[in-house]
């Protein structure tokens, strides 16, 4: 493999607040055209790393490259290859839909159709409501809308189906994966283990700032928290057992038992292997939410030293 086939290149990456770190030597590539999942609890990680990809927040040590350039010092050329959904946005609220996705189409020059956009996140019947007057759910959609419409060549997803319903979720679906035809990358971080199952190539889970597994979803985890579990009730008492060869396992049981009473034989999905890469890893020692607040502290103590902050988006 080589270098242009990588979209994103993390080696090291680390972020400190004073004592803390909030990142502790992550180390992950990404190909061009892979969806690529970042999974783990509140206060792993993810969203200090993918700040820091998108050139929003300085890294302290490691190195970093998107679509071959730094993100500390990416500039507007480089920010428009790039497509953005924040966990919360700032878009006006006195706008139309369809007006605001107009116009954001207007920055970019291959845009996507504003009306198929606007259909694939299921807002069809707002598209001429102003934004201060959509659900919070609805407002989320337009986040999404906003970070799709410029055609990136890397999209970045922070929990992007927040507030969707079940069908919304579905069709938002439908629109990651006509994206990757398209060869968009796309990094995205959930908590919905089902959509990062469904959505992504490869996944990597981090902890407490430190990475702790990655690899294809369907191998994450030990080989043994894969092997499928039986479980059956004998004498009033539930048991279980992991078996390689679980049909066997229930054929020795009616054996030597008869028919099992509440016999089930359960495949460990991604929700139980995560849990469990999470459990083995330890509680993290701090929250990302504290690394947040020693930003804004440092953020803050910056502004009133008189020290100009750095231009961050895309303008």
């Amino acid at each position: 493999m080589t270098s242009t086939d990588i979209a994103v290149s993390v080696q090291n990456l680390t972020k400190s607040y004073g004592a803390f770190a909030a990142l502790d030597g992550v180390t992950f590539d990404i190909e061009r055209g892979e969806t690529f999942a970042l999974l783990g609890p509140n206060g792993a990680g993810k969203s200090t790393t993918i700040e820091i990809l998108e050139g929003y927040r300085d890294r302290s040590g490691g190195e970093a490259r998107v679509l071959g350039v730094d993100p500390q010092h990416g500039g507007l050329e480089w920010k428009a290859r790039l497509g953005i959904v924040l966990q919360s946005s700032g878009e006006s609220g006195n706008v139309t839909v369809r007006e605001q996705l107009t116009q954001f189409a207007g920055f970019y020059p291959n845009a996507r159709s504003v009306n198929d956009v606007i259909a694939a996140v299921g807002l069809e019947e707002k598209a001429g409501t102003r934004i201060k007057n959509l659900s919070g759910g609805q407002r989320r959609r337009v986040d999404v809308a906003l970070g799709v419409i410029g055609r990136p060549e890397l999209l970045f997803l922070d929990e992007p189906t927040t507030g969707f319903d079940p069908e919304a979720r579905r069709q938002f679906w439908e629109l990651i994966h006509e994206l990757k035809r398209e060869g968009t990358t796309i990094l995205l971080t959930t908590h919905y283990l089902d959509e990062a199952a469904q959505l992504s190539d490869r996944a990597a889970v981090v902890a407490g700032g430190k990475l702790i597994d990655i690899g294809p979803v369907g191998s994450l985890g030990s080989a043994e928290a894969r092997v499928p579990i039986v479980r059956w009730l004998e004498n009033g008492v539930s048991r279980e057992v992991r078996s390689h060869d679980p049909g066997a396992t229930v054929a020795d049981l009616v054996r030597r038992i008869g028919e099992p009473q509440n016999l089930e034989v359960v495949r460990p999905s991604l929700e139980d292997i995560y849990l469990g890469l999470v459990a083995d890893s330890g509680p993290a020692s701090h929250g990302e939410s504290s690394a947040r607040v020693a930003a804004n502290t440092l953020t803050t103590e910056a502004a009133i030293a008189g020290t100009s902050s750095k231009e961050n988006g895309l303008a």
